[in-house]
């Protein structure tokens, strides 16, 4: 092996488990509790972000359309401003990419839909926009953001801050939050402990 290349995968993981560690869990608790409520109550789930964020907004809708319909047979109304190419250039052409997501919102948000922006530095314009346009029309509004969750943090109603100075490890974050909203509304971390329980009670 290259010995420049040794202990790289150390290195990452165990800054990793360090953001893992300080994360405030009750926050991740809280944001987990809003997108199952929308959920429960037939409320939109509408979720954005740019760049890494985009595909993170993406990945989210993936999994909670398919995965917790599947196993629950109740739908999830999820949708994510970030996949229309048609719509995102048309909005950043005729008016500016400031405004791709707020105009999306305006004529499918209905009160009370959970709005989620993302953005790991929590100061992306476009994403701030929408935020704000669906506190001033009655949508509940969640920032996923990492750093220090910049101006996102202080104007959603709710937030969930990765809270490192690293582009790469706030998107870690934000991917395994998704995840973990998936397997709790699945289901799968109710039946999880029994598992382990009766695997255990087998190796005694």
């Amino acid at each position: 092996m290259d010995f420049m290349l040794q202990g790289t995968a150390k290195t990452y993981l165990s800054r990793f488990e360090r953001v893992i560690h300080n994360l405030d869990k009750s926050s991740l608790d809280k944001a987990i509790s809003l997108i199952y409520s929308a959920w429960q109550e037939d409320r939109q789930i509408i979720v954005f972000g740019n760049g890494g964020s985009a595909l993170t907004a993406q990945h989210y809708i993936t999994d909670w359309n398919k995965s917790i319909y599947q196993a629950t047979k109740k739908p999830f109304l999820g949708r994510c401003l970030a996949e229309n190419m048609g719509l995102i250039t048309a909005y950043s052409n005729d008016m500016s990419y400031y405004e791709v997501f707020i105009e999306q919102l305006k004529p499918i948000m209905k009160p009370q839909d959970l709005v989620i922006g993302i953005s790991g530095s929590g100061n992306s314009e476009n994403v701030l926009r929408a935020i704000q346009y669906a506190n001033d029309n009655n949508g509940i509004t969640l920032g996923i953001c990492g750093y220090d969750g910049g101006k996102l943090k202080r104007l959603a109603q709710h937030h969930f801050c990765a809270d490192v100075h690293d582009m790469q490890l706030s998107e870690d974050i934000h991917l395994l939050f998704g995840h973990i909203v998936m397997q709790k509304l699945c289901g799968y971390l109710e039946t999880e402990p029994a598992l382990v329980e009766r695997a255990e009670a087998l190796t005694v």
